[in-house]
């Protein structure tokens, strides 16, 4: 008596398996590389402020609030990531302009940014607005 075997059903059930684990593979991949990149945010601190042109080589910092406002001890004033300026004295509070002149420096069409340093050694970005 012979026996007949049929493999026909074989290669397609080992495919479907291959590409079920790949997906859950790069599933799990993507996950890691997503959920990695949330938890940096965490530590962002959060001040506002806005900017105004005060004549043409002068900007007026107000600030606004934010729960990390009374932890900031540092704000210096770029223009075009140059020309560094120390903003005001502290302590920052609410409602209070400090204003800082360029030094001649005209500032229409060019950038400022404005960097915070807070007690916990953090530096962080602002503001940065273009005139």
């Amino acid at each position: 008596m012979t026996m007949k075997r049929n493999d026909d059903a074989v290669s397609p059930v080992i495919g479907v398996i291959l590409m079920v684990a790949i997906t859950v593979i790069l599933a799990a991949v993507i996950a890691a590389f997503v959920f990695g990149l949330v938890g940096g945010v965490e530590g962002a601190k959060v001040v506002g402020v806005t900017a105004t042109k005060i004549n043409d080589t002068a900007v007026g910092f107000t600030w606004q609030g934010g729960a990390d406002l009374g932890a900031l001890i540092n704000a210096t004033a770029l223009l075009d990531g140059n020309d560094e300026q120390v903003v005001g004295d502290k302590p920052y509070t609410v409602g209070s302009r400090d204003i800082v002149d360029f030094k001649g420096e005209d500032v229409a069409g060019k950038r400022v940014t404005l960097v915070g340093e807070f007690e916990d050694g953090i530096k962080q970005v602002l503001l940065e607005r273009t005139f």
